[in-house]
């Protein structure tokens, strides 16, 4: 299955792709379920519920299809249970903290520029603190160095000169009850 792409040719750019396309609607997705939850106390919560379920889909129960059609075995070494499990953490907590920003009142266009441009500085930075190049620090090429400050810049003007919000249109209108006079 998905181990048979593993090191052929550009199958790693467009899984890269696909994370880019899903991630970049995610936010928009997730933002749009906090209000169509109609709970402006605790949509984002039940919001983030739905994700845990997604997560329990596609993140427990494909990934135990997978390794029992692929005949793995189920010996899990600490350190990599430990630090997947932190992964999971930093993920569902970056999932919460968006919902918490658009709940603050963020847009998910501007919300989502600030996190899509601001982690890959994160990433590496720490990336490359963890695993420095060879040469050291001196060795980064120069378009390396700009990508990251390009980035800062572009997390930095969306938050700026962000749009003006217009007008809320709902993106799903709330059931109503209606009774009969009869």
């Amino acid at each position: 299955m998905l181990a048979s792409y593993s090191g052929s040719g550009w199958a790693w750019l467009l899984f890269s792709l696909a994370t880019v396309g899903t991630w970049g609607l995610y936010g928009i997705f997730l933002h749009s379920g906090q209000m169509a939850m109609f709970d402006a106390n605790n949509g984002r919560y039940k919001a983030f519920l739905f994700v845990g379920i997604a997560y329990l889909l596609t993140a427990v129960i494909a990934p135990l299809v997978i390794l029992f059609r692929n005949g793995a075995t189920f010996e899990f070494p600490a350190k990599g249970v430990a630090l997947s499990l932190a992964a999971g953490i930093l993920g569902a907590a970056g999932a919460f903290c968006a919902l918490a920003a658009f709940g603050a009142g963020g847009s998910p266009s501007v919300v989502m520029s600030i996190i899509f441009a601001g982690a890959p500085i994160i990433n590496a930075v720490v990336a490359i603190s963890l695993n420095p190049p060879a040469g050291g620090l001196s060795a980064l090429r120069l378009p390396f160095v700009l990508g990251i400050l390009l980035a800062a810049l572009g997390g930095f003007m969306v938050t700026v000169y962000k749009p003006t919000p217009g007008t809320k249109t709902p993106v799903v209108d709330k059931p109503s009850i209606e009774t009969s006079g009869d």
